[in-house]
């Protein structure tokens, strides 16, 4: 699917692999959403994710959230 919504990955050495936050969720699900061990990986499972978020908030008839604005 090809949603406008942010994801943002970052290392954490504690975890030893990439976090995932998808943050125009936060407010449907507990952060960070999942991991991986690339990045690469880790956005895929990132991606996912959101993509099961979608489907299950359209089955439920809940509204998508909102894309937040990133300003550069």
């Amino acid at each position: 699917m090809n949603h406008k919504y942010q994801i943002t990955i970052a290392w954490s050495t504690e975890d030893n692999s990439y976090l995932v936050y998808l943050p125009d969720f936060a407010d449907e699900v507990m952060q960070p959403v999942t991991h991986g061990e690339t990045y690469q990986e880790a956005l895929q499972h990132g991606l996912e994710v959101m993509d099961d978020l979608i489907m299950y908030l359209k089955s439920e008839n809940k509204p998508l959230p909102v894309a937040k604005l990133v300003s550069a």
